[in-house]
């Protein structure tokens, strides 16, 4: 009992705790299960919110216990995002072409219908047969497994080639940006076959369901509390046994593991390709309820955004990484939003919706010189759970006998 998992790491029972309780107050709150007092659009953005706390808890497993500065989870979350968009869009287009031709003389074949339903998708781009990639369109299970195995795939391939040619640093960085921005100039073209700068729209509708809007979307937050509640659980305790401790030492002296005999590769593959998985997840969740998906969704400026949450939140903390999510992107919706009124200067007037990435970048470079452990060190303070400063000492019981601790999990 005294080595339970959970009575080692309290913060996770809070943390759950907390989400148990935001989740029944919103429910409780909501136009479609309570009082009204919170719009369904507002749900639609706090289930949007737990989406990104998920990619960020992702984000912080590859970076913060890691090492990895990782540039491209965004791309896995928009992979994540299109497989599951094709099949909303498919099976939403079926019904509206099976309903359009149910009363004509003939009733129609099979395959007029695919025809039917190619031309209503891809007429925008001037085509109306199916690529190759929407093959298993039709299906929604087969489109659920690829929400896993495509992001999932290219990060196996990817990490691969990268952790055995041993790039690591700022190289390993800029690796994942061109990959992302590779991947988002290719979705870009029309012959991609998703549609090229048309991404996928009309999302928010779940095909067969006539169920309101109100309660899709708190389906929606449901299924993202759960995600997120769900992926937190996984990651904790992924990182805190010792596979946790060997990753940590990657991150510290990768060198000195690797001498110790560990496949610093293996580690770093595993670690990448998981949360490569949780983004695609995380991806498969928001983009329902955001409606639209579009090649500038995994642009690289969106991967780095997240770089940017973790660092105000505090990388290396799982909750740090939740915290910073979830306030710099309400803070977001709320500046882009329009909602915070200009300031008037007199010779200039500050407007907040373009001057919103400033005010960011300006968070971010203070967050690095002034608090590196970001928000989430200040609940290091509260908890009296300071790391010691090891100055590189050796597993004992003197200074930095936390490493001890750590060990012992």
């Amino acid at each position: 009992m005294k080595n339970s998992f959970f009575l080692r790491n309290p913060s996770i029972l809070i943390f759950i705790a907390c989400l148990a309780l935001f989740t029944l107050a919103v429910t409780l709150l909501s136009e479609a299960t309570g009082t009204g007092l919170i719009s369904t659009s507002f749900v639609k953005t706090l289930g949007k919110t737990l989406c990104l706390c998920l990619i960020a808890v992702a984000m912080d497993m590859v970076w913060g216990y890691c090492g990895i500065l990782s540039l491209g989870h965004f791309a896995f979350f928009g992979l994540g995002g299109y497989m599951v968009g094709m099949w909303l869009m498919y099976e939403r287009t079926r019904l509206i072409i099976v309903d359009s031709m149910a009363n004509v003389a003939i009733p129609p074949t099979p395959a007029e219908v695919t025809d039917a339903i190619g031309s209503q998708i891809f007429g925008v781009v001037g085509s109306s047969e199916f690529p190759v990639v929407w093959h298993f369109a039709h299906s929604l299970p087969l489109q659920l497994a690829l929400v896993v195995i495509v992001p999932g795939l290219l990060a196996l391939v990817f990490g691969w080639l990268a952790f055995r040619s041993r790039v690591t640093g700022v190289y390993l960085s800029i690796l994942t940006q061109a990959m992302t921005l590779g991947l988002s100039l290719y979705l870009f073209q029309n012959e991609s076959g998703l549609r090229g700068n048309n991404g996928l729209s009309g999302l928010q509708n779940l095909p067969g369901v006539e169920a309101s809007q109100a309660v899709i979307s708190m389906w929606f937050f449901w299924a993202a509390a759960f995600a997120l509640g769900a992926g937190y659980l996984v990651c904790a305790w992924v990182v805190s046994g010792k596979f946790g401790s060997v990753v940590r030492g990657i991150r510290d002296d990768e060198a000195r593991v690797r001498f110790l005999g560990y496949s610093v590769e293996g580690y770093k593959l595993f670690i990448f390709t998981f949360t490569a998985i949780i983004a695609g997840i995380a991806g498969a969740l928001y983009y329902p309820q955001a409606g639209i998906i579009n090649p500038g969704e995994v642009a690289p400026i969106a991967s780095i955004y997240l770089a940017v949450w973790v660092a105000i939140g505090g990388r290396g903390r799982l909750y740090g990484a939740v915290i910073g999510a979830a306030l710099v992107s309400l803070i977001s919706s709320w500046f882009t939003g329009g909602l915070v009124p200009s300031v008037p200067l007199g010779f200039y007037t500050i407007d907040w919706v373009d001057w919103w990435l400033v005010l960011l970048g300006l968070s971010f470079v203070l967050v690095t010189l002034f608090a590196p452990k970001g928000i989430g060190g200040l609940f290091d303070l509260i908890g009296d759970r300071i790391a010691p400063n090891r100055h590189g000492m050796a597993y004992c019981p003197d200074k930095g006998s936390l490493r001890e601790e750590e060990g012992s999990e």
